[in-house]
């Protein structure tokens, strides 16, 4: 009751002091969380309240009041995409370190590296903090390159940074799996993707030709020279689509 009354009537210079407080103290009388401290809520109404003042863009205890919600959110990386855009700790350390260990944590090594390399240009600080936890992350990384290779029986292996995010190849050769009953996998990803076959073609044609009907065009993207592009013109909905029919679905009752 204190604190609220406080952020009430609160008539100084520095608000964040009072809602980082309040935090502080609720972080401290409920230390297991739970509905009683309900510190999501007090975060959401911080965050809320703070909204739009850039004087505190800059302030570490800003920052780590949005990184505190974060942790609270669904989805932290889309919180932390909000804060780059809105320039909103950008210039602090901890916000690229958060954001890379939430990615690595996923397993995206790759865009983890990326987001370290942003924060390494921007010279946040601290910059030998970020730095240090940038060769940790490194040194991770190239422990499980080497447990990976150890593992692989013919050393083809690219390295984690390379592929954490394998693309889909289509129309490849699948290699089987098992011994006894050999199966084909689903997936064209990765390991599973063999040397393509040569005598398959997938070039498209410049036209084709059907029996009694007059021939047409097929676009061939890979052509430098040609007709242009169609563009798709936006237009407006007639009326909202319609939903699929579901099968066994029970109609309206009392």
């Amino acid at each position: 009751r204190e604190f609220e009354a406080e952020i009430r009537f609160y008539s100084g210079d520095d608000p964040l002091d009072v809602w980082e407080r309040y935090i502080r103290w609720t972080e401290q009388a409920f230390p297991g969380g739970g509905k009683d401290g309900n510190l999501a809520a007090v975060l959401e109404r911080a965050v809320r309240a703070l909204h739009g003042q850039q004087q505190y863009y800059k302030d570490p205890r800003y920052l780590n009041l949005w990184l505190k919600f974060g942790d609270c959110c669904n989805e932290p990386l889309d919180l932390y995409s909000y804060l780059r855009s809105q320039e909103i700790g950008t210039t602090l350390a901890l916000l690229y370190i958060t954001w890379a260990e939430a990615l690595e944590a996923r397993g995206s090594f790759r865009n983890a590296d990326l987001i370290f390399q942003e924060g390494l240009q921007r010279k946040a600080e601290p910059l030998d903090k970020l730095q240090a936890h940038h060769k940790q992350f490194q040194a991770r990384v190239s422990r499980q390159t080497l447990l990976a290779l150890e593992q692989s029986p013919d050393g083809d292996n690219m390295g984690l940074l390379e592929i954490a995010e394998p693309q889909r190849s289509s129309l490849a050769d699948l290699k089987g799996r098992g011994k006894k009953k050999v199966r084909a996998p689903i997936s064209r990803v990765g390991d599973a993707v063999k040397a393509m076959n040569p005598n398959r073609s997938c070039q498209p044609q410049a036209s084709l030709q059907l029996p009694n009907t007059p021939s047409f065009a097929v676009f061939d993207e890979n052509s430098v020279s040609g007709t242009e592009i169609p563009t798709l013109t936006a237009q407006s909905w007639p009326a909202p689509p319609v939903p699929r029919a579901k099968e066994n679905e029970l109609s309206a009752g009392p």
